[in-house]
């Protein structure tokens, strides 16, 4: 039919956060440990600044602004990636995108021909797979472990591959990787003429005392990795849609055509409001991270029960989730849909992040208290009824 979508969207999964909002909106009164988003909102220095920004005339803010983000918004986040994340700037350009979601399509769309192929470690980001396809390339799943072997990474690797995408610390398992894992894998990008994609939005969230390190931090890496950050989870800002790219120096022509083509710009409103979030500094960020471990260590002690037959796949030392296994018949999609309508309790999937059997993702970022104590009740009653399922 002329009226049809393309056949190449047939191959791209569906998103599961609307499904999952789908069936809480349908079972009112479910609790959410589902979504990945902080309880907190901007600092006020961020406000402040949109305020101003709306107060001073439309000279600027209503106008077109540079494709690759403000020159003042990129000189403030250099600053700041150089300071909290010891990034080495040398050989990259720093490109300002709506989100880090739109940062990863636009390099899928710069990096793939059709059939090339970019490696993801499962558990991968269900988005990244997403954004791959809609590049007409190939996302190539690897079950190189939680925390993934370079070995294993290694072996995957074909004349089609154009690099390699690590999350750390670890969406949906909340674990933190060794930098002895990053940089080896780093290595074997450099070596192998390959792109190491570091999605780094929970760089600031670490709870367990392990180590969150940037392979973009390694002297010389610029020539070969890409840094993806975000304000979304560390200032509160996912609504403001403000996210980067750390790239090198020679894609950042082809990435300005696909910035043109879908956004022309960042919002110049958001710049702004940008500039005044990091100018709150760190120590805001980190306070509020801080508040994060009470309800970490609620969850593990909710699920830490003797003969449960449900365990976590990894240690979650880092962002706000936690990856259970259940050992249940049923599949994830369903044991998620049972979990919402029988028991009001809403988690995500595991499916969706490239993994078999019963596996289920927690997110501790939006609840507190109270309703955090309800949810992991309604949880931890929930899960065992499916285990006999």
């Amino acid at each position: 039919m002329k009226g049809a979508a393309a056949r190449r969207l047939s191959q791209v999964q569906e998103p599961v956060i609307p499904v999952m909002g789908e069936l809480i909106r349908q079972s009112p009164g479910t609790l959410s440990l589902g979504q990945g988003m902080v309880h907190w909102g901007p600092p006020a220095s961020a406000l402040e600044a949109a305020h101003a920004c709306l107060a001073e005339g439309a000279a600027e803010r209503d106008r077109y602004g540079p494709v690759a983000g403000d020159p003042a918004l990129r000189e403030r986040l250099s600053q700041w990636l150089e300071t909290e994340h010891n990034l080495d700037l040398s050989s990259s350009e720093l490109l300002i995108t709506a989100g880090s979601n739109m940062a990863f399509n636009a390099i899928a769309q710069v990096l793939l021909d059709p059939g090339d192929e970019l490696l993801l470690p499962v558990p991968y980001y269900f988005n990244h797979a997403m954004a791959i396809r809609l590049a007409g390339g190939i996302p190539v799943p690897v079950a190189a472990g939680v925390v993934p072997d370079p070995e294993q990474l290694a072996a995957a690797i074909t004349p089609r591959t154009r690099g390699i995408v690590t999350i750390s610390p670890n969406n949906p398992s909340g674990a933190v990787f060794p930098p002895a894992v990053l940089e080896a894998i780093n290595q074997l990008c450099a070596t192998r003429g390959l792109l190491h994609i570091s999605d780094e939005a929970y760089a600031l969230f670490s709870h367990g005392g392990a180590a969150v390190w940037s392979p973009g931090s390694a002297s010389g890496s610029g020539t070969h990795t890409i840094t993806l950050g975000s304000l979304s989870k560390s200032h509160g800002m996912a609504g403001w849609r403000l996210g980067w790219a750390v790239v090198p120096r020679e894609l950042m022509a082809a990435l300005a055509k696909v910035q043109d083509t879908i956004l022309i710009h960042p919002p110049q409103l958001n710049q702004a409001a940008a500039i005044g979030a990091l100018n709150a500094g760190s120590a805001w960020c980190r306070a509020r991270i801080a508040g994060l471990a009470a309800r970490r260590q609620q969850m593990l002690e909710a699920l830490e029960r003797p003969g449960a037959p449900w365990r976590l796949l990894s240690r979650p030392d880092g962002a706000f989730y936690g990856l259970l296994q259940l050992d249940s018949r049923l599949s994830a999609d369903a044991a998620m849909e049972l979990l919402i309508r029988e028991h009001r309790v809403a988690l995500v999937s595991g499916s969706s992040f490239g993994l078999a059997g019963c596996c289920l993702r927690l997110s501790y970022g939006m609840l507190e208290g109270e309703a955090l104590s309800e949810a992991l009740t309604r949880l931890v009653g929930g899960l065992q009824q499916l285990a006999a399922c």
